[in-house]
């Protein structure tokens, strides 16, 4: 049987590192549901919407867990004499419809996972001409996703070599320049307005603004440095990217996640927060009968 190489290594890594992120993702999520359920806004639209969506990426994950797990099994154990070794069993198996399938929700997941970048963002500047330029690279994302599936979709085409490899490195590229530009996009209103409330209203106001997990979670950072590293690994042909795409994937829910669960207990940043530097007090509900006084 022939050794596995540096590839399928970091392969196996990855799904180990995946089942432990996944767990995070359901954690989270039934956290999500459970604020949702309990006596926190359960009858307000949005909040509906925001469990649909977490509902929806968990499902898209979960079908990408289960089918890589699947292949894995096929290619490292109960078909670990295939000729040639692992390698050459995902070489001649690697466009098997399962895995076109689990493309597809990976796909899904990224295009909602971007939308609801842009959309915080909207809510976040107060502006719908901040976003039109992200707008424009989400549908680019879109159609290029949509040339990658088409392509992979073909039997015996892998998409670490040829030209599936450079439209996923296309496809990636926009993808992650959007997520990098909102989340810049994110942080430097937060950090610019948290400039302003610290200068009228002193820096025991404005410490929300900087507290770095809030803006970790608010700006979907995780996400975007996830997703530069998966794509330096790739497009350099480092055989680590099998395990960075596997930590990227979980990213799109994860980061994501965190937010949506903000949503849910009321910590959220909203239009409210980036009025002028005097209505900033509400941006804490916790601290609501502090600064009402």
């Amino acid at each position: 049987m022939s050794t596995p190489s540096a590839f399928i290594n970091a392969f196996y890594i990855g799904i180990h590192i995946e089942n432990i992120l996944y767990g995070i993702e359901l954690f989270l999520f039934f956290k999500t549901i459970h604020i949702l359920l309990s006596n926190r806004g359960m009858h307000k639209k949005s909040n509906l919407f925001y469990a649909l969506f977490s509902s929806m990426m968990v499902f898209l994950i979960t079908v990408w867990i289960a089918t890589k797990a699947i292949f894995g099994q096929k290619m490292l154990l109960l078909d670990a004499d295939f000729p040639g070794g692992p390698d050459a069993y995902w070489k001649a198996n690697i466009g098997v419809w399962y895995m076109d399938w689990a493309t597809m929700t990976v796909i899904v997941l990224q295009l909602m996972t971007d939308a609801l970048m842009i959309y915080r963002c909207r809510i976040i500047w107060n502006s719908f001409r901040v976003v039109v330029v992200p707008v424009i690279l989400w549908l680019a994302t879109l159609t290029m996703a949509a040339l990658v599936a088409w392509v992979t979709s073909s039997p015996g085409i892998d998409y670490c070599t040829g030209v599936a490899a450079q439209l996923s490195l296309a496809y990636w590229s926009i993808s992650v320049f959007l997520n990098t530009t909102l989340t810049c996009m994110i942080c430097y209103r937060v950090v610019r307005h948290g400039k302003a409330v610290q200068e009228h209203l002193g820096s025991e106001y404005a410490s929300s603004y900087f507290a770095i997990v809030t803006i970790i979670v608010e700006s979907v950072l995780p996400y975007t440095l996830s997703g530069i590293v998966f794509l330096v690994t790739f497009g350099v042909g480092s055989p680590t990217f099998t395990t960075f795409i596997s930590v990227y994937f979980l990213m799109m829910c994860i980061s994501p996640q965190m937010l949506i669960l903000r949503v849910m207990a009321g910590q959220a940043w909203g239009n409210e927060t980036f009025k002028q530097p005097g209505s900033t007090l509400k941006f804490n509900p916790d601290n609501a009968d502090t600064s009402a006084s």
